[in-house]
């Protein structure tokens, strides 16, 4: 999807979720928080869902990713093939550079 509004990320960066518990209602599930992955596409630019949910106009508008996290990443001990992902819309503001490793 083309999007025209600047973005911090593309396909192919590698991201971390930022942590934290907000107090607020939140879209970002609390297991990917603080883990590790690939953006695979920006899919737009969205009002905030988490000042929609409070009957605000959800500005700034914010991009939205679908990030691809690798399954043993997210889940210690996780068992199932090496190669399994899954992929997951996030926000930008959830978003950060991970770590150069």
């Amino acid at each position: 999807m083309k999007v025209d509004l600047p973005i911090a990320f593309k396909a192919g960066d590698r991201v971390r979720v930022r942590t934290g518990e907000p107090d607020h209602h939140c879209r970002t599930p609390s297991f990917l928080r603080g883990k590790q992955g690939v953006v695979e596409e920006a899919a737009g630019i969205y009002r905030n869902p988490e000042t929609l949910a409070y009957h605000k106009p959800g500005l700034p508008k914010q991009p939205l990713y679908l990030v691809r996290f690798a399954q043993s990443e997210l889940w210690p001990g996780y068992r199932g093939r090496p190669g399994d992902t899954l992929a997951a819309d996030i926000y930008e503001h959830w978003l950060e550079p991970a770590a150069k490793e």
